[in-house]
């Protein structure tokens, strides 16, 4: 499946989720069930379709939440009827417990996914040599030698750039490179889990990362499609401004020059150009993730292909040139379909598996376009003009 069709399954939960939450709170849990089964549904299409993903692990986590959810709304349904829609059983989402508000502790909010995907490394990362660049000195050096930096150092970085660029690896792997704790926060799931208890979640997010990194360990909090956290929007509720609000001034007292605390926020987007320009500024460090050159669409394609059996008459660089224009997801996408072919000829002859030839590459991409057209990446570029600060 394309790079677009996982991010309308991840949309598609996004918002079921949000407004299972909505219905939850209104007492509708016929309405609620119903959405969370469809966000559900959705979680395990990408389960099944992307195994290959990065975080592929978060979403199965996502998944055995959702389905405790199910399961304690299949109760309270039940018992409300037999209590008369009794106010009691009005309980908030949680990760699989009812949260113990006596407990006053430092704790890791539920939202939060942790662990960065084993493995990943700059080195895995085809091209984006700029980008890399960027948060060697932003993060990487800071880290390994922070005497060097006396007047400080970013702790705001922003990841912008088309869908299925790297932003996310690039992170994950940054973590990786210095042996960091990575915090992973879906945007849209903080606007949907943060309701009421909001502020309380956001200062559990930052104290935690802060007390890791005390105790000599990095914290990298990884905020997904952030535009949905700090974006401009036309209406919002007051809980909603309160945890932006929260979100906003935990991350000015990240800035602190004095204070050598390795906790740093880095923001993705494929929208940049939502996001409020107050909040712009908290991000010293705004880099674009473009797609792939020519170099880098060469290098992709040689870690792709290395497991497969490739026909002599495949042409690397010549298939770079034709893929010019393609994200680095779709490549992979393209890339899985062309050794598919052969595959599907293997199950229905018996005969093979054969080697992916160059015609496997060329009948894929008769029927797969870019993923980007040409009028967003001209988006891209203007904002990049006007705000971007490598």
């Amino acid at each position: 499946m394309s790079n677009y069709a996982f991010e309308e399954l991840n949309r598609i939960a996004n918002e079921n989720l949000l407004a299972a939450l909505q219905a939850k709170k209104n007492g509708d849990y016929d309405i609620a069930y119903e959405k969370l089964r469809r966000a559900k549904e959705a979680y395990e299409q990408i389960v099944h379709h992307y195994r290959d993903h990065p975080l592929i692990r978060t979403y199965i986590i996502r998944l055995k939440t959702i389905n405790n959810e199910i399961r304690k709304l299949e109760k309270m349904r039940i018992a409300v009827e037999e209590a008369d829609n009794d106010e009691e059983y009005r309980v908030e989402f949680t990760s699989g417990k009812t949260e113990d508000k006596t407990n006053a502790s430092p704790e890791l909010p539920s939202f939060v996914e942790t662990g960065a995907p084993a493995n990943i490394r700059f080195d895995d990362i085809a091209g984006l040599e700029e980008a890399k660049e960027a948060i060697m000195e932003s993060i990487v050096y800071p880290i390994r030698e922070p005497d060097l930096f006396p007047l400080g150092w970013p702790r705001g970085i922003l990841l912008y750039g088309p869908p299925g660029t790297g932003k996310t690896m690039l992170a994950a792997a940054v973590a990786n490179e210095v042996e960091g704790e990575f915090l992973y926060v879906d945007a849209a799931g903080i606007m949907s889990k943060w309701l009421g208890e909001g502020e309380k979640n956001v200062k559990k997010l930052f104290k935690y990362a802060r007390e890791k990194a005390k105790n000599g360990t990095p914290v990298i909090i990884f905020i997904d499609e952030i535009d949905a956290l700090l974006g401009v929007h036309q209406s919002e509720v007051g809980g909603e401004v309160r945890v932006r609000n929260q979100f906003l001034k935990e991350m000015d007292g990240l800035q602190d020059k004095g204070s050598k605390i390795h906790v740093y926020v880095i923001g993705a987007t494929n929208k940049p150009w939502k996001l409020d320009e107050p909040f712009i500024r908290r991000f010293q460090k705004r880099i674009y993730v473009p797609l792939p050159d020519r170099e880098a669409r060469i290098q992709l394609l040689k870690m792709l292909t290395s497991k497969l059996k490739l026909d002599k008459d495949v042409d690397i660089e010549k298939l770079a040139d034709m893929l010019e224009g393609y994200s680095a997801s779709d490549i992979k996408d393209i890339v899985t379909d062309a050794h598919l072919r052969t595959v599907r000829e293997y199950f229905k002859t018996g005969k093979g598996p054969r080697p992916v030839k160059m015609e496997d590459f060329e009948q894929v991409l008769k029927r797969r376009k870019p993923s980007v057209d040409k009028r967003t990446l001209l988006l891209y570029e203007k904002w990049s003009q006007e705000h971007g600060a490598v």
